[in-house]
């Protein structure tokens, strides 16, 4: 299915800090990236090259799995003890032997047990969603969506900051797979019969503002600090 063929929300989430408070937090962070066991630059020896906005995308489809299908199964039932077998439409199901411990312990009047080995008409019905980073990565989702935190025109917003938008890296066709493979479990062996369908109910592009600094260092080393504007932290 191509890009077109999906119909997909858009959401962009509000930024809850200017670059004012972005700036001062890289100058008292800036020299964590070049940091390590046995030193620590001094903050003269670190420089901000550049502090940029961006708009990541967070990838969310949800879905149902839906399925009807016949298997094998055994149900045990409880008889008198004078109950050598039972008829059931048109199977005779004999009382299952008794092992030498089983005498023993209930005795002759001790309940019998008869095996019966039918068919079960099972119906599924799961729904659920993934959230995948902008690397395709699978992640629970970390934000509240509301009128309040949501830009009330996204594609505007979008289209002012079009050189610093971070589409997801993960294709629609792959998450989707892998949310069929999430909702459709394992099944039995002998299964027959089987009528499954996986339905999509929607596929959301959700774009969360983050302030990302290119720092240099010692040695002209490259270090990056990456700031979530709707949080408002290190990340």
């Amino acid at each position: 299915m191509n890009v077109t063929d999906y119909d997909v929300q858009t959401v962009v989430l509000r930024k809850n800090m200017e670059e004012n408070m972005a700036s001062e937090i890289v100058e008292q962070k800036k020299t964590s990236p070049f940091k390590s066991l046995l030193s620590r630059p001094k903050k003269n020896d670190v420089h901000i090259h550049s502090l940029k906005l961006y708009y990541e995308c967070i990838l969310m489809v949800s879905g149902k799995y839906i399925a009807d299908y016949y298997r094998k199964a055994t149900h045990t039932i409880s008889v008198d003890s004078n109950v050598h077998e039972i008829v059931f439409g048109d199977g005779v199901f004999p009382v299952r032997t008794k092992s030498g411990l089983e005498k023993a312990f209930v005795g002759k009047r001790g309940k019998n047990k008869v095996d019966l080995k039918l068919e079960e008409h099972v119906f599924v019905e799961e729904e659920d969603d993934l959230t995948f980073d902008h690397h395709g990565r699978s992640i629970k989702f970390p934000f509240k969506i509301n009128s309040k935190t949501v830009e009330n025109y996204p594609k505007k917003v979008l289209e002012k900051n079009e050189p610093n938008i971070k589409k997801p890296e993960i294709t629609y066709d792959a998450a989707i797979e892998k949310l069929q493979s999430n909702l459709k479990k394992p099944m039995e062996v002998e299964v027959k019969e089987l009528n499954d369908e996986f339905v999509l109910r929607e596929i959301s592009e959700i774009y969360f503002p983050i302030f990302e600094a290119r720092l240099i260092g010692p040695r002209k080393k490259v270090g990056i600090i990456r700031i979530d504007a709707v949080r408002k932290r290190i990340l």
